[in-house]
C-alpha cells in the first residue's frame, strides 16, 4: 500500500482501515472486548483521566527512546504483545509482525493460537522473539509447546494467567465467528463482500499451503473430529501456583507471567520464581467488570517494584499514553491491537506503520514533558484524578 505514512496519521487511521478490509466478524473478534464493552472503554478512559506534568527548560534536544528489558536494549519502550488473529488478518501476518518488530529493536510475543510454525517465526521474522503460551483442557499437550519453544531459541516465555474460561462474546456468537476459521453459509456474504481479505489471505492460505489457516503450535491429536477439537481447545481452569512452579522447573529462560492486576499476586509470582508480570485485564476481553490495568499499576509496582519486572498493557493508543504508564512504574508497555490494526491494513508496512507513529509521539511528548531519556521519567510528572484537587 503506497504512502502510508500519509493515509494513517494515528492509530484510529489504521484501525479504520482495518475495518474497511476485514470481514465484520473477524474486525470485531480483533476490534471488541466481552459482554458490553464496558472493560474495554474503561482501559482508555483511565488512561485519558491520567495527566502529564510537564518540567521546563531540560535541553531535549537529543531525546533517547531507549530501554534496557531483562538485561537487553531495546529501541522503544514497547513490545509487540500476543495476537491470536494476526495470521487470519494477514497472511501469515506473525511473521509480518516480527520482522516489524525486528526492525523496530523491541520484542514481539508470538501467541499460541498462531498459524505459522514457531521456528518459521523465530527464522525468518528476526529479532527477539517471546512465546505465550495458553493452557488448555490437556493440559500435558498445552506442555509440548513449552519445550517446542524452549527448543527453538524464543528468549521468553510468557505465561497467559487471565483466561480460564471461554469469554462471554455475545457478538462472536452472532457473527459466527469460529477458530480455526471456516466459510459457512452463515458468514459466506461477510467474506464475499471483502474480496481482499477473502483473496489477500484465505485465498493465498489455500495456493500456498493447500488449506485454510491452522492452528500451528498446539498439539491437537490428529484423529479428532472438528467438534472435538472445540472441545480440545477449552481453557484450563485447574492452574495455580504450583503450575506455575512446574512451568518455571521446565522453561530456563525469562518466564513472564500475563494477567496479574493484584499486587499480592505480583509478590507471590516473584516468590515462584517469575521474572517479570504484565499487568493485564486481557484488552477487556477476560472479565467486563475488571479493574483497568493502569489503575492497578501504581499498587503492584509499590509492592513489587523492586524485585520483579512490571510491564502493562490494555488501551495503549497513543505515545503519551506510554509515558503516562512509565511514569508509573512499569518498565515498558505492551501493545496488542495497534500492530494487529495496522498488519490487518497492510501487513508488515502496516504494523512498522503503527510503530512509527508511537515512536514519533512518544518522542514529541517527551520534548513537551522535559524529558531527555526515559529513565528520566518519575511518578512526579503525572497527575492522577483527583490530585490536583487534594
Amino acid at each position: 500500500m503506497s504512502d502510508l505514512s500519509q493515509k494513517a496519521l494515528n492509530i484510529e487511521d489504521l484501525r479504520q482501515m482495518a475495518r474497511r478490509r476485514l470481514t465484520k466478524a473477524l474486525f470485531q473478534f480483533i476490534d471488541r472486548g466481552s459482554e458490553d464493552d464496558i472493560a474495554l472503554r474503561h482501559n482508555r478512559a483511565a488512561l485519558e483521566r491520567i495527566k502529564l506534568m510537564p518540567r521546563m527548560l531540560n535541553d531535549v534536544s537529543k531525546r533517547d527512546l531507549g530501554i534496557t528489558l531483562f538485561g537487553k536494549r531495546h529501541e522503544l519502550p514497547l513490545v509487540i504483545g500476543p495476537t491470536g488473529p494476526a495470521g487470519y488478518a494477514w497472511y501469515r501476518g506473525e511473521t509480518e509482525l516480527a520482522r516489524a518488530a525486528a526492525k523496530a529493536g523491541i520484542p514481539f510475543t508470538l501467541a499460541s493460537t498462531s498459524n505459522t510454525p514457531m521456528e518459521d517465526i523465530l527464522a525468518v521474522g528476526g529479532g527477539t522473539q517471546w512465546f505465550q503460551l495458553y493452557v488448555w483442557r490437556d493440559m500435558e499437550a498445552s506442555l509440548i509447546a513449552v519445550d517446542r519453544a524452549r527448543d527453538a531459541g524464543f528468549e521468553a516465555l510468557v505465561l497467559t494467567v487471565d483466561s480460564t474460561v471461554p469469554y462471554n462474546r455475545e457478538f462472536d456468537i452472532r457473527n459466527g465467528v469460529t477458530f480455526p476459521v471456516r466459510i459457512t453459509p452463515r458468514n459466506l456474504v461477510d467474506t464475499i463482500v471483502h474480496p481482499r481479505w477473502m483473496f489477500g489471505t484465505m485465498g493465498r492460505y489455500v495456493l500456498a499451503e493447500g488449506h485454510m489457516p491452522r492452528y500451528r503450535n498446539i498439539e491437537i491429536p490428529g484423529e479428532l473430529a472438528p467438534a472435538e477439537v472445540r472441545g480440545f481447545l477449552t481453557k484450563n481452569d485447574t492452574l495455580n501456583w504450583d503450575f506455575l512452579r512446574r512451568i518455571r522447573d521446565m522453561w530456563p529462560r525469562t518466564l513472564i507471567v500475563k494477567g496479574v492486576l493484584h499486587p499480592d499476586d505480583a509478590v507471590k509470582a516473584a516468590e515462584f520464581g517469575a521474572d517479570g508480570v504484565i499487568v493485564s485485564n486481557h484488552g477487556g476481553i477476560a472479565n467486563d467488570a475488571g479493574i483497568a490495568p493502569i489503575d492497578a499499576l501504581p499498587a503492584v509496582v509499590a509492592a513489587a517494584g523492586e524485585r520483579i519486572t512490571i510491564i502493562v498493557d490494555s488501551g495503549f493508543r497513543r505515545g503519551s499514553d506510554v509515558l503516562k504508564g512509565l511514569a508509573l512504574g512499569a518498565d515498558a508497555v505492551i501493545i496488542g491491537r495497534p500492530t494487529l490494526y495496522g498488519v490487518s491494513a497492510a501487513g508488515e508496512p502496516g504494523a512498522t506503520r503503527a510503530l512509527e507513529i508511537f515512536d514519533a509521539e512518544i518522542r514529541r511528548t517527551m520534548a513537551v514533558t522535559g524529558l531527555p531519556d526515559l529513565q528520566s521519567v518519575t511518578r512526579d510528572h503525572v497527575i492522577l484524578p483527583g490530585q490536583l484537587s487534594a
